[in-house]
């Protein structure tokens, strides 16, 4: 009998992708391992977390990891830094309704993104002490990128008259983050453009005191 040595193009063994993989060095081998450590967050969550099963994910041993981060929330930390999303910009489109709803898909986008999911995990399961790690890179990474651009918009919109005077506030800032995160985890929405659209024209354009169309 005839055996075919054929191998389809690309086409790996285990043990030949275990040599593959302990082959990367550096920072190939961190990035990989962080990449691993965010899907891992975004399919089991921060509970079911190892750094077993990130070294698995990452295709190296576990000592890599340990190597580099010596605790679960020193991986955790540097892998949602890493993941962050970027924010291109800020929209202007002509109108706040527009430019606040152009923001909002880009926040959406991010939410149910790997990293987004991610950092949901964190803020929903980590008890206060070990949250506490996480806030400042949150914050500066995903709170703060927002805030600025939501602030930049509404300044934007006073300066054409589509916005009251007295309209950039915290409580103004807060209100489409806070709506979202409330949308997504307590009613189990994943902010369709139509659900965008209505939190924009019965929430922010009432709150905002003038039309914004």
């Amino acid at each position: 009998m005839v055996t075919s040595s054929w191998e389809a193009p690309g086409a790996q063994t285990a043990p030949q992708a275990q040599t593959a993989a302990s082959r990367r060095r550096g920072a190939v081998l961190e990035r990989a391992i962080l990449d691993a450590a965010l899907k891992e967050l975004s399919t089991v969550g921060w509970n079911g977390l190892t750094m077993e099963g990130v070294a698995a994910a990452a295709q190296t041993g576990k000592a890599a990891v340990y190597r580099r981060w010596p605790s679960k929330e020193d991986l955790v930390a540097d892998a949602l830094w890493a993941g962050l999303p970027q924010f291109d910009g800020v929209p202007d489109l002509g109108s706040v309704r527009e430019d606040l709803l152009d923001l909002c898909r880009r926040a959406r986008d991010a939410m149910f993104s790997p990293s987004g999911f991610a950092v949901r995990s964190v803020i929903f399961e980590c008890d206060s002490t070990q949250a506490e790690r996480f806030h400042a890179v949150i914050f500066k990474g995903v709170v703060e990128p927002v805030i600025g651009m939501l602030r930049e918009v509404i300044e934007r919109g006073i300066e054409r008259g589509e916005v009251r005077a007295d309209a950039t506030n915290g409580y103004v800032f807060d209100a489409i983050p806070a709506m979202m995160m409330y949308r997504s985890k307590m009613c189990g929405s994943e902010l369709a453009d139509i659900d965008l659209e209505e939190m924009i024209d019965q929430l922010m354009v009432p709150l905002l005191g003038r039309g914004g169309s």
